[in-house]
């Protein structure tokens, strides 16, 4: 009798029968073998089924299934180190469970919109599936990083009746006749608990209103945030790198074949060891304006305008191919596919070539006091092979919670810290103010009512100490690890500027 298992167990029943059950991935026919790529939510395997009196139905079946048909299938299991997944099914059972007709996502390219409308159904797919998995261990990796080291749990409110950070970017909510807002951070409340339990953090989603249609940028996503009492702003920053190198490395010894599968040169991954590069803010802004910046700059339009030249010049010969006499059938739709990847790609360079000469203008004539913008990141994250830290912003452009600087009080114990190659900011921390008097003065300056932040003033009326701590987004992260362009495909589902189905 077959044995039930999954594909992700096939080693353990090598020349054994079995019984996998999933979906049609892919199929393809030589006369009287079929080639069936199963698909079981934990692999791929491929079932080789051939026309005999014994499998005549299971067959005939098998040759009618449309791609994404549920079935079952029983046969041995043989070790095949080129096929799909490393091991084989000889099939000797095959059972429909559901047919599928006419499914969307064909082998064929497809565009961008195309896949985020049928997100639904794109997650079948070998890429999407490889980072959701990878995702999910990311985010074990954070869980099990705080759990093992002391810290408690607490889960904030998505309810918030007033801002954690920018006003500007609060999405509002009618909340039994009165407005409150969806949390941007759960940060003022681990505040009150690290003072009851010293180690705390939250995981959740939060919610950011800003009108940002960047690859960076999502209105739903998802953030860790540690925060620990009697804690400054150097030990904020040691619990970030020695955080931050423990889950990079994790993911490398967990899925170093799947970022293989994705394209990602793992070598950069491999080099985020401590201890990361620091900088000021104040050292950030003069090496904006430096000739090493604007040469580095001059360089990056020279190779993507020749990588532009390149491109066109592949895609006029692969449509002249295409186009020719003679030309197969699979050769032409193999063609198309190539041509497709390569627009997608000259498509993003073009739009780099553009935006490179605005982002050196904003470079060199970057002024103190501002915030770094994405492009301003960007530079500095592409001038480090590891993640580097910049610190003590000006407190205009900083949130009001953040701690003074006690020799400078123009700026504040904070930190972002940017992801190498151009990923630019993963995390942003602060120690936080715990002096009553000067906090209450920010927040005049921030022009903030005081009333609904009585509660959080009470924490520096009772018992107050320095305390410091950091938000680190998941999406940005795992773009990072995974070498992706945009982060959509980060999450199951994007919410997006303009985007919210399915």
């Amino acid at each position: 009798m077959a044995t039930r298992t999954t594909i992700a167990e096939l080693a353990q029943h090598v020349g054994q029968a079995v019984r996998l059950s999933g979906w049609l991935y892919n199929r393809r026919s030589s006369g009287k073998i079929q080639f069936i790529i199963l698909r079981d939510g934990t692999g791929l395997c491929q079932c080789v089924l051939e026309r005999a009196d014994a499998t005549a139905a299971a067959f005939d079946a098998a040759e009618h299934l449309g791609q994404e048909s549920s079935l079952m299938v029983e046969g041995q299991v043989r070790r095949d180190e080129r096929g799909t997944g490393g091991y084989e099914l000889t099939v000797t059972h095959l059972e429909v469970v559901g047919r599928a007709e006419n499914y969307p996502i064909t082998p064929k390219p497809h565009g961008v919109e195309f896949l985020m409308e049928h997100r639904h159904l794109w997650f079948r797919s070998q890429r999407q599936w490889t980072i959701l998995r990878i995702r999910a261990t990311l985010v074990d990796a954070i869980r099990r990083y705080f759990n093992d080291r002391g810290f408690v749990c607490i889960d904030t409110p998505i309810f918030a009746p007033s801002a954690g950070e920018g006003a500007q970017t609060l999405f509002s909510v009618d909340y039994f006749g009165e407005t409150v807002y969806l949390a941007q951070t759960g940060q003022l409340y681990l505040e009150a608990a690290c003072m009851s339990h010293r180690k705390v953090y939250c995981f959740g989603p939060t919610f950011r209103a800003e009108k940002s249609k960047t690859r960076r940028h999502l209105t739903e996503f998802w953030m860790v945030e540690p925060e620990i009492a009697y804690a400054d702003l150097d030990d904020d920053i040691a619990l970030a790198e020695d955080f931050v190198e423990n889950i990079v490395q994790r993911v490398l010894r967990d899925h170093r074949a799947d970022l293989a599968f994705l394209g990602r040169d793992v070598a950069p991954l491999e080099a985020v060891r401590k201890p990361f590069e620091r900088m000021t803010y104040s050292q950030a802004a003069e090496v904006l304006r430096s000739k090493r910046v604007a040469d580095m700059l001059d360089e990056q339009l020279a190779q993507t305008q020749a990588r532009v030249a390149a491109l066109k010049s592949d895609l006029e010969a692969k449509e002249a191919e295409r186009s020719g006499p003679g030309v197969k059938k699979w050769r032409a739709e193999k063609l198309v596919q190539e041509m497709a990847e390569l627009r997608e790609e000259l498509a993003d360079l073009e739009e780099l070539a553009r935006n490179i000469p605005n982002h050196k203008h904003l470079a060199a004539n970057f002024e103190w006091g501002g915030d770094l913008g994405g492009s301003d990141e960007t530079i500095i994250a592409r001038l480090h092979d590891k993640p580097v830290f910049v610190t003590h912003y000006p407190r205009t452009c900083k949130a009001f919670y953040m701690k003074r600087n006690e020799q400078d009080h123009r700026v504040v114990n904070n930190f972002d810290m940017l992801a190498p190659e151009g990923y630019g900011e993963v995390i942003g921390g602060s120690q936080r103010e715990d002096d009553l008097g000067v906090l209450e003065e920010r927040m005049r300056e921030e022009k903030l009512d005081p009333a609904p932040y009585e509660w959080y003033l009470d924490l520096r009326r009772y018992g107050t100490v320095p305390h410091a701590g950091f938000g680190l987004g998941v999406e940005r992260t795992l773009a990072w690890l995974c070498g992706l362009k945009h982060v959509r495909e980060t999450i199951p589902f994007a919410r997006m500027m303009g985007k919210v189905e399915p």
